[in-house]
C-alpha cells in the first residue's frame, strides 16, 4: 500500500519528481506517482486527492510550476501533510511557483522545499513517516551517516593533496 503520493501537473515535472521517487525507493517507502493537472482535469484531481487517504497515503508530494495550484489544492482536500515542490519555469525561474506555494491562506498549510527540490521533498516525507516507523527512522539515520562519511572523505582528500592541488583538478 503506498504511503506517499507523488503528483505533478505535467510530464515536464518528471525530471524533478523522479528524484523524489528515487529517494523514497532508497528508504524502502512505497509510493504511487501520477500526472494530474488541477486546471485541465479538475474532476480527476478532486477524485484522486479525496481518495488518497483511503489508499493508505500518509503524505503527498505535489510538484507544480507557474501558478502552482496543485500543492495547495491537495492541502485543501487531503487531511494529512502535503509537501510542495515548486518547479523552475521559463519566465520567472520558479519564483512564481515558490511564492504561490508558500503563500497559502491560514488553515491550509503546505510544507515547501526549494525550487526543483524533489529529493528533499522525499526526505521530508520520510522524516514525517519516521515519527511512527522505526525502520524508516533507522534508514534516515544511516543516510545521514552516509552523507557525513562522504563529506569527511572529501575533506580528507583535500588535506591529503593540498588545497591548491585540489583546485587544479
Amino acid at each position: 500500500m503506498p504511503k506517499v503520493g507523488i503528483v505533478m501537473g505535467s510530464d515536464s515535472d518528471l525530471k524533478v519528481m523522479s528524484k523524489a521517487a528515487s529517494m523514497l525507493e532508497k528508504f524502502g517507502i512505497d509510493y504511487e506517482m501520477t500526472i494530474i493537472s488541477a486546471h485541465r482535469m479538475p474532476d480527476t484531481f478532486f477524485e484522486w486527492a479525496k481518495a488518497a487517504e483511503g489508499k493508505g497515503i500518509k503524505v503527498i508530494i505535489a510538484g507544480a510550476g507557474m501558478a502552482a495550484h496543485l500543492p495547495g489544492m491537495c492541502a485543501a482536500l487531503f487531511p494529512m501533510p502535503v509537501i510542495g515542490v515548486p518547479m523552475s519555469g521559463k519566465n520567472l525561474e520558479g519564483m512564481d511557483a515558490l511564492y504561490s506555494i508558500v503563500q497559502m491562506p491560514p488553515g491550509i498549510p503546505v510544507a515547501t522545499v526549494a525550487i526543483d527540490g524533489g529529493m528533499n521533498a522525499a526526505i521530508l516525507a520520510a522524516k514525517i513517516l519516521a515519527t511512527s516507523d522505526e525502520k524508516i527512522l533507522k534508514k534516515l539515520k544511516d543516510y545521514s551517516a552516509e552523507m557525513k562519511e562522504t563529506v569527511q572523505a572529501k575533506a580528507d582528500k583535500l588535506k591529503e593533496i593540498g588545497y591548491q592541488t585540489y583546485l587544479n583538478q
